[in-house]
């Protein structure tokens, strides 16, 4: 293999031989958990308005993963252009008018399946089921860590709690455990689960090191009689980074630190994540969303290589995430609003200090909404086409690939985009061919982007 250090790939603060010359070498994903609607953030279609309250009929058989086609469902938010290009995009995600022309929208996404589970997993892992490494854990496993303190692959999880399949979306799959993701929770009183001991009148200096230097032992022990099992060495690799995230973290999770205007920028509130949450508001979106933005800027600038944020938790009720089978405005208004804030932020401020050239960012979601209405408020999922779009690291802004004139279906229903061609455009911008990061499991040569993927060299 090309990636080597005592034959394990990814070991930390290593350098490692890569495929071609990278442009990029970080990653940012940006997971809205629930399903985004692409017709009312950035993909403008006119004719609903036009048909709104009309019989929905885009002249073929609709198969809808709740409910029976309603009628033409006009978006609730009006649409402006913005920029330089005129890009058209909703009042609820109006503040990436000010960084429009440094985006890269894909409009002609199309997904496997209309269900939550399986079509996170498809944006995360590659694959729709479970068992397989998540893009994170291969970024983290090809490239290592640039800084032996920190975590290569962080995940900021919704404050609510986490979207559908949890653990799995950021897990290793038959990759070494260490590349998983660690969670973190800016703002939580405890963001890091046990990094720090408890504190305790009987635990001494001494007893303390006479402990470890007796479980370090029996750890030798228990590996030498278990040759092949990595487990045990991705725990004691994730003791020894949680004494280094002692300090380390610490420091990167000190938003105090930052200045007053940087806070604003980002949407911190006064009383920050404090702020009341019961219901779903813009002042609690911006806030917790603002906050993980911050963190995984001040993350990337200390070497962290990969970073998942996320906006929504699991279904369940009252909503709590982008799933707005019910109610588009109640949901979507907030957490929109909120995500564009902090995302907007972000990306000017990673542009301001010369970091947007080599990070990418990623915007995605497990699916669309159809053009139709559920119920008199409320979209089903659309699976058929939906919208992701990518920023920084290379990335040509403008618009590549549409969807028809509904937001139905692509526009050139023989020519798509799949996340295995996003996927496997992100890992060439870090200088890796997508076909050559492979591991054998179970006989055959596994990689994140299964036996798909092609490089989407218009957009680079």
């Amino acid at each position: 293999s090309m990636f080597f250090r005592d034959g394990l790939l990814g070991s930390p603060g290593v350098v490692v031989p890569l495929h071609h010359k990278p442009r990029a070498k970080r990653v940012i994903q940006l997971f809205m958990a629930g399903a985004t609607s692409h017709v009312d953030t950035f993909d403008y279609k006119p004719l609903l308005a036009r048909k709104d309250g009309e019989a929905w009929d885009p002249g073929e058989a609709v198969e809808l993963f709740q409910s029976e086609p309603g009628v033409t469902f006009a978006s609730p938010w009006n649409f402006k252009p913005y920029g330089q290009s005129g890009k058209m995009l909703s009042d609820i995600v109006a503040p990436f008018g000010e960084v429009v022309d440094e985006m890269s929208f894909i409009h002609n996404l199309v997904g496997k399946t209309g269900v939550h589970s399986q079509a996170t997993l498809l944006q995360t892992t590659g694959f729709n089921f479970p068992g397989f490494p998540s893009a994170g854990s291969w970024v983290s496993y090809a490239l290592g860590s640039e800084n032996d303190d920190l975590p290569t692959f962080v995940v900021l999880p919704d404050h609510r709690g986490f979207a559908s399949n949890g653990a799995k979306n950021w897990g290793t799959g038959f990759l070494p455990a260490q590349h998983q993701g660690t969670i973190i929770r800016p703002g939580n009183k405890t963001p890091i689960t046990d990094l720090h001991a408890p504190d305790s009148s009987f635990i001494t200096p001494e007893s303390d090191q006479a402990g470890l230097d007796l479980l370090r032992q029996l750890n030798s022990r228990h590996a030498a009689e278990r040759e092949g099992d990595n487990r045990l060495t991705a725990r004691v690799r994730a003791y020894e980074l949680a004494g280094a995230m002692q300090l380390s973290a610490t420091d990167a999770l000190d938003v105090t630190r930052e200045p007053q205007y940087i806070k604003d920028m980002y949407g911190l509130a006064p009383e920050g994540p404090g702020v009341d949450d019961s219901i779903l508001n813009v002042k609690a979106e911006t806030e917790f969303f603002g906050r993980k933005c911050l963190v995984a800027r001040r993350l990337l600038e200390r070497g962290v290589r990969f970073v998942q944020i996320w906006s929504g938790n699991d279904n369940g009720f009252p909503r709590r995430n982008w799933d707005s089978h019910e109610n588009l405005k109640r949901d979507h208004e907030p957490l929109a609003l909120g995500m564009a804030h902090g995302t907007a932020a972000l990306i000017k401020d990673l542009k301001q200090r010369g970091m947007l050239d080599d990070t990418i960012i990623l915007w995605t979601t497990e699916f669309g909404r159809m053009p139709c209405s559920q119920g008199s408020a409320g979209r089903d999922h659309n699976p058929f086409v939906f919208t992701n779009w990518l920023c920084g690291g290379g990335f040509k802004p403008g618009t590549f690939g549409e969807s028809d004139e509904w937001g139905f279906k692509p526009q050139d229903r023989s020519n798509y985009t799949t996340v295995y061609d996003i996927h496997a455009t992100i890992l060439h911008q870090l200088g890796i061919d997508h076909e050559r990061l492979t591991v054998r499991h179970n006989s055959i040569d596994r990689r994140l982007t299964d036996v798909h993927g092609h490089l989407l060299s218009d957009m680079i």
